[in-house]
């Protein structure tokens, strides 16, 4: 043990991001039930190029007794970071992967100040008037066949990532926030998917035909219990594999001990809505 500068990461500010993680040149850093730790003394080099990615201000450099930084230690940790990356079937696997990288795993919000501004001032007369004039003004472009039309309308999505593995467990966005829980078919198979689910909503997508669907269960016991969420809107297929997203849904409400209002909205393979 030696008295030397070394990372100290404060749990009660860290919000689970991963944004230090690819900062991290040694891999020291792993997230571990939603917060960045240290995975060993030793392969900190107390240089600190993860302070500044951090948006939380949790990472900080103190001086203090300390295993010896070991470089010898930190090539066998980068070369066992690569090896698992190898086996995962996408490079992208990272939320899972401690030392991960992957660009998909930085937690972002879209919503721009402006946006911010313009939703806290409006009234909900306004509202209401915005969606009257909306109806009188249809956002058609031109027609492209018989029954087709093309539109011109602005992505409603205000949060990246959006698929759940990727998701961190506990972030400021879930806070009194209308979460959309979809199945990674209905945006591809509901025309309407932007403007009638995902506006003013915040957004979880997953599979659970293709992943495994007690990790689903897991994830969101952790989100449901981890942040004040205000309402569930759950969107399924009408296909029977999507009954599992339904059963995580209510199974991890349950392990979570939350009562959260729950709609659940269901899409026909020809992409009508069967509420």
């Amino acid at each position: 043990m030696v008295k030397r500068e070394i990372v100290s990461i404060d749990e009660e500010k860290c919000d689970g991001c991963g944004l230090c993680l690819p900062a991290c040149h040694e891999g020291a850093i792993e997230i571990v039930d939603g917060k960045a730790r240290l995975k060993e003394e030793k392969l900190c080099d107390g240089l600190g190029d993860c302070l500044g990615e951090c948006p939380q201000d949790a990472i900080t450099i103190e001086v203090r007794e300390a295993e010896e930084f070991d470089e010898e230690a930190v090539a066998q940790e980068m070369a066992k970071n690569k090896r698992t990356q190898k086996k995962s079937p996408s490079p992208c696997s990272s939320a899972r992967v401690s030392g991960g990288g992957c660009p998909s795993a930085h937690f972002n919000n879209l919503d721009t100040p402006s946006d911010k501004g313009q939703k806290q001032s409006q009234s909900r007369a306004s509202k209401a008037t915005e969606q009257k004039e909306s109806h009188q003004k249809p956002t058609t472009v031109q027609s492209s066949g018989t029954d087709d039309i093309n539109l011109s309308i602005k992505s409603q999505l205000n949060q990246w990532p959006v698929q759940l593995s990727l998701l961190p467990e506990q972030a400021p966005i879930f806070q009194d926030a209308d979460l959309l829980i979809s199945a990674d078919c209905v945006a591809h198979a509901y025309a309407d998917f932007h403007l009638d689910l995902l506006k003013d909503r915040k957004l979880v997508i997953g599979c659970p035909k293709l992943d495994d669907n007690n990790y689903y269960i897991e994830k969101l016991t952790s989100i449901f219990a981890n942040n004040d969420i205000k309402s569930l809107t759950v969107a399924l297929m009408e296909v029977p594999c999507c009954g599992g997203l339904k059963y995580a849904v209510k199974q991890a409400l349950q392990n979570s001990g939350k009562d959260i209002p729950v709609k659940e909205i269901v899409i026909s393979v020809k992409g009508e809505k069967k509420e």
